[in-house]
């Protein structure tokens, strides 16, 4: 599923204030990549491939990381905004330049993965929810988070007593603000 550039990264809307902290992605470079060749000449990579058969390529400006495979698969997380991860995978695509591996097309960009964080506004009985909600995960003893997955979507949050959440699971932004809404929908008809 390909997305077009987030325009927001950041929307609020009164006390709920959400927030775009992580998108994965991947594509495929359409060439093999020589990752021994790449690891000996660019220092901001990482080669193990006893450990793991993926090059690492860290990147500073924007500050994503990026696993590079022989096969020319990529996988790119960090980025906050999908402006930031066209701009790593052209980062990535000039550093394969320096060793004359030539990308002729720009690649289909696929989101795996959509990470936010904020708040909802309402501090949270986490005991409370734990016993009236479905589909939670609530251990205080091993963390203080409450595991949420929200029915008939991806989407699973962490909630916190403070009303702090994590939301992952999403595939856009508009899943992250529809799923935040269905969440406080299904808070409210239980608190």
């Amino acid at each position: 599923m390909a997305l077009k550039a987030v325009k927001k990264v950041k929307k609020s809307t009164g006390k709920k204030e959400v927030t775009i902290v992580n998108i994965v992605v991947s594509a495929s470079l359409g060439h093999d990549i020589p990752l021994e060749k790449m690891a000996a000449t660019l220092s901001n990579t990482e080669y193990n491939p006893e450990q793991f058969p993926g090059l690492v390529i860290r990147i500073k400006d924007p500050k994503t990381s990026a696993l590079i495979f022989s096969s020319g698969k990529i996988v790119c997380t960090g980025a906050r905004s999908m402006e930031k991860v066209h701009e790593s995978v052209k980062k990535i695509i000039k550093s394969l330049e320096k060793i004359n591996v030539k990308i002729k097309e720009f690649p289909e960009i696929n989101i795996q993965n959509i990470v936010a964080s904020g708040s909802i506004g309402m501090d949270l009985n986490l005991n409370t929810l734990a016993m009236k909600l479905d589909n939670t995960e609530y251990e205080p003893e091993q963390f203080p988070g409450l595991v949420y997955k929200l029915p008939n979507t991806n989407a699973t949050f962490l909630l916190f007593s403070n009303g702090k959440i994590v939301c992952t699971g999403t595939k856009s932004e508009d899943d992250v603000h529809a799923a935040v809404e269905k969440l406080i929908v299904n808070l409210k008809k239980v608190r």
